[in-house]
């Protein structure tokens, strides 16, 4: 009689897997979810890797090499993405000649999920952006450049949604002032708005709207300015907003090892990362989420 009331009140699963020696799994066990977010930004057309005899990046980098670091990262985890923080063209003979075109279908080959745009990507004017997008097959996000009165309007989406094993996935974009940084033909009527202002919210449109476990800001305001704290950049972004978790930066081609971690204004953790420029990095973030959809991370560098 004893031995009855002891395995009622285990219940039936654990009772199972106890009689017998079965090792069927606990039921407590807390099952984690494993997103990892993989990010560029300032690539610059480098296709290529940089010869041998480079000065400063010798036989780094190449979107071929990079292809193959993120086909076998995704084989691990299927549940990876891949993003971008912006300045895709100029700075090679590829953008020069074709004009964006084989960046574009280089980083759909790669399957790029998302990009934002940086102020490079206005080089050969709002309408060379525009020419090149049905070569990208992937989606473009920015929220404070409003476009309503260019050819990029309803172009480009303010945020964009994902699902990657149960987990949402807010991701939305920002862009730095292009007066004064890009001739005005290039951009044309091309609005800056607030980022801060644009951030509070959209994020709260992504936390409490949509629901969104994970907000992922991807920025082209540049990691920090020394020289002028209080100007807008990443690390500005983070203190003084809430709700996001992620920023990967883009701009100021800052090299971090690994992501730095802010305080935002509700004292949460902000994860705020840039992996230098030109490809010869790739940045690893990996979320992990338990069965509440608490999450933890730990980020890296990878060189190419």
């Amino acid at each position: 009689m004893k031995r009855r009331n002891f395995i009622k009140q285990l219940g039936g699963a654990s009772a199972l897997a106890m009689i017998g020696g079965l090792t069927l799994p606990s039921f407590t066990e807390q099952q984690k979810r494993h997103i990892t977010i993989l990010h560029t930004n300032d690539t610059h057309s480098q296709i290529e890797p940089f010869k041998p005899n480079h000065n400063r990046n010798p036989n780094k980098g190449g979107v071929a090499r990079r292809a193959t670091l993120i086909e076998q990262i995704r084989s691990e985890n299927k549940n990876t993405l891949l993003l971008d923080a912006g300045d895709i063209f100029q700075g090679t003979p590829y953008f020069n000649y074709f004009g964006g075109e084989l960046e574009f279908k280089l980083m759909s080959m790669l399957k790029y999920d998302v990009a934002t745009i940086g102020n490079h990507d206005f080089d050969n004017s709002i309408e060379g952006l525009y020419k090149q997008l049905p070569n990208a097959k992937f989606d473009f996000v920015s929220a404070n450049y409003d476009f309503k009165n260019t050819v990029l309007d309803t172009h480009v989406k303010p945020y964009k949604i994902m699902v990657k094993d149960g987990i949402k996935i807010g991701i939305f974009g920002l862009g730095i002032e292009l007066e004064g940084l890009v001739s005005k033909k290039m951009y044309k009527e091309t609005a800056y708005l607030d980022p801060i202002e644009v951030t509070q919210e959209i994020t709260n449109q992504l936390k409490n709207e949509e629901n969104c476990d994970l907000i992922i800001c991807l920025s082209h305001l540049g990691y920090n300015y020394k020289r002028d704290a209080k100007k807008i950049s990443d690390l500005n972004l983070a203190k003084n907003t809430k709700n996001i978790d992620l920023i990967i930066g883009g701009h100021t081609h800052t090299f971090l090892p690994k992501p730095t971690l802010v305080k935002n204004l509700d004292d949460k953790n902000v994860l705020v990362n840039q992996v230098g420029a030109y490809g010869i990095n790739l940045g690893r973030i990996d979320f992990y989420f338990d069965e509440l959809k608490n999450k933890s991370s730990k980020g890296t560098t990878i060189l190419v």
